[in-house]
């Protein structure tokens, strides 16, 4: 053989073990593969472990109606109260909001007049630009998906996906199918999907950039798609945290703020 021929071959080999040695192992070789059941079970722990929360980041919405980003400050205190703060340039407060579950206040701040009412969904849709029924929407700020009804059933189909866990439910009543990939270290829901009877992808959530919070993955990116009403909402958070005694609400509208019933 040639010396450079030998030369090459030599090369060839490092380079081979190098890059052997550099590729990870499969997760499931090093983590315990859980049940369905217990994965289920581990995932309604963490979620409702998160008992108060607050970040603050950008919040960007995109809509038929309106694309608009803008900074804001969320704190949430389960299982009733969502507090957003809507920041415009150096830090101007633009628009408060508080809502429970039952009622709602919303400050805009340049107008100095308050809005107070009942919840339903419309306000939820005009305060926070995304149709999502009011549970829903405290675990999507959290980057979390309430798995409550799925608790004492079996998925449709399980599986693992390298580093993934894939859970899918066919419901066949409301004739929709969900599927959620948790990553198997950090049993954070990485995705969901939920299908419309003909395959049609209707929300498509996607949740990345996890930081472990009191024991739970909690991402910092957040995106959400609406495509049934064609729209979108993307928060990537720059500081959050959680179950802190320091975390609570503590909002009131000026006195000299106009009220409006609405």
């Amino acid at each position: 053989m040639k010396k450079s021929a030998v030369v090459l071959f030599l090369f060839i080999n490092i380079i081979l073990l190098f890059i052997s040695g550099c590729v990870p192992s499969k997760p499931t070789r090093e983590v315990e593969i859980l049940s369905s059941e217990r994965l289920v079970n581990k995932l309604e722990a963490n979620r409702r472990s998160i008992k108060t929360f607050e970040g603050t980041g950008t919040l960007l919405i995109n809509s038929p109606m309106m694309d608009n980003k803008a900074s804001f400050k969320i704190t949430l205190v389960k299982p009733d109260s969502i507090y957003l703060s809507i920041m415009g340039p150096f830090g101007i407060q633009l628009a408060e909001a508080l809502v429970t579950k039952d009622n709602f206040t919303f400050y805009d701040a340049l107008q100095n007049t308050a809005y107070e009412g009942k919840v339903d969904e419309d306000v939820l849709k005009n305060i926070f630009r995304i149709n999502l029924p009011f549970s829903d929407l405290v675990d999507a700020f959290v980057g979390s998906v309430n798995l409550t009804k799925h608790l004492y059933k079996s998925p449709t189909k399980y599986s693992v996906d390298y580093d993934k866990y894939v859970l899918t439910y066919v419901d066949s009543v409301n004739n929709r199918t969900s599927e959620y990939r948790v990553d198997i270290r950090q049993l954070g829901i990485t995705s969901f999907k939920i299908f419309n009877g003909a395959g049609d992808i209707t929300l498509d959530g996607k949740y990345s950039d996890f930081d472990l919070l009191d024991n739970v993955a909690v991402p910092y990116s957040i995106d959400v798609k609406d495509k049934k009403d064609d729209q979108s909402v993307s928060i990537k958070y720059k500081k959050m945290r959680a179950n802190e005694p320091d975390i609570y609400i503590d909002f009131q509208v000026p006195k000299d703020a106009t009220i409006i019933k609405w």
